[in-house]
């Protein structure tokens, strides 16, 4: 039995919206993630089970490697498809809001979404919300947004609605945020629900391998280089750094998504707690923050103060608008601060 972390006044509404539209819009935020598209498909396979007009609507494109996840094949990228996806957007009865805290992170498509004249909800597990929706479903504590959607259509009475299509997206989501349920999965709650979800027939190994054991030559050949020339140890203070400039790039021919996972990895080095991963944008000019911990290190509080970012404990992120070499001086800057935090022992 699940706990009822969502407002029973929230299920209320949700349940009225729902059944009065007709049309609904998904959106989630700028270089979707695993839980982003997990989350977006996941409620978007309930609701078309529920005879509504559905259209899932991302900033720009999301990695190769959920391609695969059902539905994925009609998501509409908003810097692809600007005008369809505004007169999506204006004409929505319901704008479903997930995987975000602030508008902002929805890049170009803030302002008509922010405009629109369709009610909004917010679906999330960022902290800090900010109060543009009518109805806010926040829980930092919850390890993704595909949780929530998956307790959000339970407490709807959906359960039974919930295809294995669907099922497929709302763990994937989970399991992404989660590092395949290695950091910020202690929830015991968080196992009841994969049972739910293999209750409905998926394959959770074959996802698996779909999502990490599926990446190209040139991928590969990026990680190994990273970790060779452009990891940097700093013992003393038990945390790592790797850099990756647009140059070195485009010697892998990099294409979104074959970064993801690196900043985890130096996390499997004996006594390192923190690990940093900057990277030179290859569409805007600045430089992507990516910071992972363990333990009670607090790379969100690092992530807000020095880099215009946030997130949860062990898993937050941020941007830098300077130079590489600014960007790294500043991370040394964290790392003396932190200093007293870095060398606790846990």
């Amino acid at each position: 039995m699940l706990t009822k972390i969502i407002a029973q006044a929230n299920v209320d509404h949700v349940e009225k919206w729902f059944d009065r539209a007709e049309k609904l819009v998904i959106v989630s935020h700028v270089s979707p993630d695993g839980d982003a598209i997990g989350s977006s498909l996941g409620l978007y396979h309930y609701l078309v089970s529920q005879e509504k007009t559905v259209h899932v609507i991302v900033p720009n494109a999301f990695p190769d490697f959920l391609r695969w996840m059902p539905g994925a094949k009609d998501i509409i990228q908003y810097n692809r498809y600007k005008d369809f996806a505004d007169k999506l957007i204006n004409e929505a009865d319901v704008i479903c809001v997930l995987d975000l805290n602030a508008l902002s992170r929805l890049d170009d498509m803030q302002e008509v979404v922010r405009t629109s004249p369709a009610r909004k909800m917010l679906v999330d597990h960022h902290l800090y919300p900010e109060d543009f929706a009518k109805i806010t479903i926040s829980h930092p504590h919850i390890s993704s947004t595909s949780e929530l959607v998956f307790r959000l259509i339970c407490r709807l009475g959906g359960f039974s609605d919930i295809s294995k299509e669907g099922a497929e997206c709302i763990y994937t989501g989970m399991m992404t945020d989660t590092g395949a349920f290695t950091y910020n999965s202690n929830n015991r709650e968080i196992y009841l629900i994969i049972s739910e979800l293999l209750s409905k027939g998926i394959d959770k190994d074959e996802i698996y391998r779909k999502v990490f054991n599926n990446c190209s030559e040139d991928r590969l050949r990026l990680k190994g280089y990273v970790l060779c020339e452009k990891m940097q140890i700093f013992p003393h203070l038990r945390s790592a750094l790797i850099t990756l400039d647009k140059s070195e790039q485009g010697k892998f021919n990099y294409m979104k998504g074959d970064t993801e996972g690196l900043v985890n990895i130096p996390l499997s080095i004996k006594d390192v707690c923190f690990s940093a991963f900057l990277r030179e944008d290859t569409e805007k000019n600045m430089i992507k923050v990516s910071l992972r911990s363990v333990g009670t290190f607090p790379c969100n509080k690092v992530a807000s103060e020095f880099f215009n970012g946030g997130g949860h404990l062990n898993a937050s992120g941020g941007e830098f608008y300077g130079t590489m070499e600014e960007a790294v001086a500043l991370f040394k800057q964290a790392l003396v601060k932190y200093e007293p935090l870095l060398l606790e022992k846990k």
